[in-house]
């Protein structure tokens, strides 16, 4: 199932998940089940699934503390976005959803800052995980990437910082909370307001203006794992208030082996690239490895 052979014995989910309440180490259990279809429901209703504390409370404490420790690598970025990350179009009214850019400014701290000690890490590569993934998002099997910057990443927002409204251009993405701010970082999201048969621009441009009707918000708290079908649901996390930063930490799957973001990208987020990604450019491949888009 992952491209890295893992120790299951050294990485042992006890301890790091709540087992008991989420037993995501025996699927095949009576309870193993009941807990992929309440999450295969929820995603089917509204394209969201969050467990609450799946960290345990004995965790919690270290699980902050890793990301604080790791924050000071973040490499910040900051730019104007639409909610389809694409140029504007001149041809249509300044109104309309492709004209409509906000600022985002985020930081985020790359793959191979984050050790094969910490919690997050062992959860990520842990076959258990990822098999409890892929049976929520109907999978066979997930990937982890063969990229060594976006295989797993801390996402940081400090005060001001923001996730304007946005599509992914994934198919699902799963985060895990750390560190909750003073105040603001909601993430917000109107569910599956687009489908693969239309953009629905009216609907989407109704929320840019502030209709909130069809509006859902989760005040996410510290261990809570969020399971997100964000291709098509537009969403954004509002800007982070006071002093405290908002942490989230980003497991990054494919549906094949292999995946490796492209150099541009890493360079932007990141602020660097890995030898790979300085291999795709003197090859001239900047082409994805798999059938996922940027």
């Amino acid at each position: 199932m992952s491209a890295h052979a893992v120790d299951t014995s050294s990485r042992s989910l006890q301890g790091l998940v709540d087992l008991q309440r989420f037993p995501i180490h025996d699927l095949d259990s009576d309870d193993g089940r009941q807990l992929i279809d309440a999450c295969r429901e929820q995603l089917a209703e509204d394209g969201c699934v969050v467990l609450k504390r799946f960290v345990p409370e004995a965790a919690l404490a270290r699980l902050e503390r890793e990301t604080e420790r790791l924050s000071p690598e973040a490499h910040y970025n900051q730019n104007e976005t639409n909610p389809y990350n694409s140029d504007g179009d001149p041809t249509l009214p300044d109104t309309h959803p492709k004209n409509r850019f906000d600022d985002r400014t985020n930081g985020f701290v790359a793959g191979d800052r984050i050790g094969d000690n910490t919690i997050i890490r062992q959860i990520y590569r842990d076959p258990q995980f990822q098999r409890f993934i892929a049976s929520v998002v109907g999978r066979d099997a997930i990937y982890e990437y063969a990229d060594p910057l976006a295989d797993l990443v801390v996402n940081v927002l400090r005060e001001g910082c923001q996730h304007p409204w946005h599509y992914d251009t994934n198919e699902f993405i799963v985060t895990l909370l750390t560190r909750k701010p003073d105040g603001g970082g909601r993430f917000e999201y109107a569910p599956s307001i687009r489908s693969p048969e239309g953009e629905n621009f009216e609907g989407v441009q109704a929320v840019l203006d502030g209709d909130d009707s069809r509006l859902k918000s989760l005040d996410l708290q510290l261990g809570d794992l969020q399971i997100f079908f964000g291709r098509y649901s537009l969403h954004r996390v509002t800007p982070v208030v006071g002093e405290r930063e908002r942490h989230t930490v980003i497991f990054a799957y494919a549906k094949e082996p292999g995946f490796v973001g492209r150099p541009e990208r890493a360079q932007r987020i990141f602020g660097r690239m890995a030898p790979i990604h300085e291999q795709m450019l003197r090859d001239g491949d900047a082409r994805r490895t798999d059938s996922l888009a940027d």
